[in-house]
């Protein structure tokens, strides 16, 4: 039986990633979509597209991710973050349909001395961290049987993200200062996005959180020299403190996440972070992206 799976926010980081590995999922049909061709804010509008296209499966890689800017922007993130993923939740409900909805790291307060299970209570700091906390909330309340997937540190060969600009720095000066007291795991949206496929078709649906992020951890002070390094940049990293480089929202200081669950529950294979910055690193230096 072909599985017709929707992918929202499809343009950014996640949804790329899915749709580079679409191709060898030959027994579903991927429908990509983004807020020009479907607003999940429009829940009439969401409804009608998964009763034409008899949908089996919603990702939910849409968010609001610019988390400076929401400190004075909490309307448009809980917008999206939240209501819009209530939206998901009870068309989903309505529709049986599957969801897989990703989360963050950024709903816990980063005080804890060892890596986060699902159970742990989320304490975020920030107006993004509590948007995505409330969204979990709300997908949960109006669709129990859906999946929430928690990741952190995502970037990938797609659009901004922390590697592609050490990358562009790393060209243009002889030394870059970096964060060295907030330590979590990179994760690269490839694996990720397996993850979130992996999940999707399998035939025993197992619904609540899960954490998935990269194996291993380090600050961004250690992922940016390994990124240097991997280029081949000559480039100086300069640890700096938080307090030193202040940001408009406060982040975490640890974030590392435990996938035991997801490993035993799924199968889910989580590769060392550092395996897949190597594959990301190649794939960036050896084109123009």
């Amino acid at each position: 039986m072909n599985k017709a799976i929707l992918v929202t926010g499809a343009n950014g980081q996640l949804g790329n990633a899915i749709r580079t590995l679409a191709p060898k999922h030959c027994d579903c049909t991927f429908h990509f979509t983004d807020v020009d061709t479907l607003d999940i804010c429009n829940r009439a509008a969401l409804t009608d597209f998964v009763r034409a296209n008899r949908i089996y499966c919603l990702l939910n890689c849409a968010a609001y991710t610019a988390v400076d800017k929401a400190e004075d922007d909490r309307a448009t993130c809980m917008r999206i973050n939240r209501d819009a993923v209530r939206n998901i939740g009870e068309v989903a409900q309505a529709q049986d349909i599957r969801v897989i909805h990703v989360s963050t790291d950024y709903v816990f307060d980063g005080n804890s001395a060892r890596p986060y299970r699902e159970d742990d209570e989320p304490r975020p700091l920030s107006v993004y961290g509590h948007s995505k906390r409330e969204g979990e909330t709300a997908l949960q309340q109006a669709c129990p049987g859906a999946v929430i997937i928690r990741s952190a540190w995502l970037y990938s060969e797609f659009g901004s993200n922390f590697v592609k600009t050490m990358l562009r720095l790393g060209g243009e000066r002889e030394e870059v200062r970096v964060v060295s007291d907030q330590t979590g795991t990179p994760t690269y949206a490839g694996d990720l996005a397996a993850a979130m496929l992996t999940v999707a078709t399998h035939p025993a649906p197992a619904p609540g959180i899960y954490h998935y992020s990269s194996d291993g951890a380090c600050s961004w002070y250690d992922f940016a020299v390994q990124i240097m390094a991997l280029a081949g940049i000559t480039c100086r990293v300069q640890p700096v403190t938080t307090r030193e480089y202040p940001t408009r929202a406060v982040r975490p200081a640890y974030s590392v996440l435990s996938k035991e669950k997801i490993k035993q529950v799924y199968q889910v294979e989580v590769p060392g972070w550092e395996a897949g910055l190597r594959h990301c690193i190649r794939i960036l230096t050896d084109s123009t992206i």
